[in-house]
């Protein structure tokens, strides 16, 4: 018999995350269940590397139960069902009940304006494996021309990605000598405007230096897939070549038929404990909504960013709650929302973003100097994530912490 059961739905960065650090802090009588439907885990974060062909689909891809304590039970199957008043969680043909629930199943993703394959020619992604793959064979035969970088809805997972695509897409025709116009368009006021106006500007003085288009409060209103015309809400429009789109994000069905949604369509939960409504139920990662209080603008509330940084601390802030409640010790901090971004620039350089999401009234994020170090550091936490549980990930883990300290800042694996 089991002192308890820990379920986690969802093995993105939170689960996995979730599970090895509950693994290392609870006794073995304590059963700890991992659901997730994909056997095969890839590094969301090295999709952009993938787009300009600088990976290979194997080189950021892992099977899940490489990166996941053995003593972790996976199973791998789609989730069906979520009952929080009883306990249980429905899978295909069983029941699982658990004594503490954590969801970490992010974000589904939806191109709705794009749903005829006919008439999406030249349209594509780079926020699923498969779309950084087909994005890559595109631009290796792409002959120049007009690129919009299109940021479909808010919110979105990882706010630097658009820009990042934008520069790396840059660079890469820059070195093939192929003449390209990119140009970006969201419905922001800004580059990543939670994480204030100083790095907001920072970064655009960033793209418009590679000739980078930055058009902010651009909402599309349609898409013309065959004359290849995007239609915004502020009467302007746009004809392109070939269009790359942040998706819709939505929650998952099965979490919005369980009731933990709110009005925003996300899940709330303690800004500071990641508790949702229910008892011994928690949220973190994407699928949350954690709204940042004394923002610039009262008038637009802001919400937390979805970013696997933040997934990842949330994890270990989650997984260490729950392991004090079980084994009766003191209750450790809370979130708080230290966040931080390697952003990947072209040319092996990259800047580095770092900051409190928490900081009142405004964040206190501020964007390093371009350099080859971030970028490493990048290819270095690629390396860790993916390398499997033992002794390597460990060293690489510790060759990011130094690192990280050498250079005046403070980040947690």
């Amino acid at each position: 018999m089991y002192k308890a059961t820990i379920l986690i739905l969802g093995g993105g960065v939170g689960g996995i995350v979730t599970a090895n650090n509950l693994r290392k802090k609870l006794p073995k009588d304590y059963k700890i269940i991992l659901i997730e439907k994909n056997k095969e885990h890839s590094l969301a974060a090295s999709y952009l590397w993938l787009m300009v062909d600088k990976r290979t689909p194997s080189q950021i891809s892992s099977p899940l139960k490489k990166l996941v304590s053995s003593s972790v039970e996976i199973i791998y199957e789609e989730v069906q069902k979520i009952n929080t008043k009883e306990k249980f969680v429905s899978l295909l043909n069983s029941n699982i009940k658990y004594d503490y629930l954590i969801i970490s199943l992010g974000a589904d993703l939806e191109y709705p304006t794009l749903q005829d394959e006919s008439k999406g020619a030249d349209v594509f992604s780079f926020y699923t494996l498969d779309g950084s793959i087909k994005l890559r064979d595109k631009l290796k035969n792409f002959n120049g021309g007009k690129i919009a970088v299109m940021v479909s809805s808010l919110p979105y997972k990882c706010p630097g990605a658009p820009f990042e695509a934008a520069m790396l897409i840059s660079d890469f025709f820059k070195k093939k000598s192929v003449n390209v116009e990119v140009s970006i368009f969201t419905p922001e006021p800004q580059p990543l405007p939670v994480a204030g106006p100083q790095l907001g500007q920072a970064v655009i003085e960033l793209i418009t230096s590679k000739q980078i288009n930055f058009y902010p409060l651009h909402k599309i209103s349609s898409v013309d897939t065959i004359n290849k015309k995007l239609f915004f809400d502020n009467n302007n429009s746009y004809n392109y070549d070939l269009l790359i789109t942040i998706p819709n994000h939505k929650v998952p069905k099965v979490v919005v038929e369980s009731g933990l949604t709110n009005e925003s369509s996300w899940i709330p939960v303690n800004k500071n404990t990641l508790v949702t409504k229910f008892e011994n139920v928690f949220a973190i990662g994407d699928i949350t909504t954690i709204p940042l209080p004394g923002r610039w603008n009262p008038d637009k509330p802001m919400n937390l960013p979805k970013a696997g940084v933040f997934a990842h601390s949330q994890a270990i802030v989650v997984s260490d709650i729950i392991s004090a409640r079980l084994l009766n010790n003191k209750h450790p901090k809370g979130f708080c929302a230290d966040g931080f971004c390697m952003l990947e620039a072209g040319e092996e350089l990259a800047g580095f973003a770092y900051g409190n999401f928490y900081g009142e009234p405004n964040p206190d994020v501020k964007l390093k100097q371009l350099g080859k170090i971030w970028h490493i550091s990048k290819v270095l936490f690629e390396k860790w994530w993916l390398a499997p549980i033992g002794f390597t990930k460990e060293l690489y883990k510790q060759l990011m912490i130094i690192g990280s300290k050498f250079f005046g800042v403070q980040i947690k694996l």
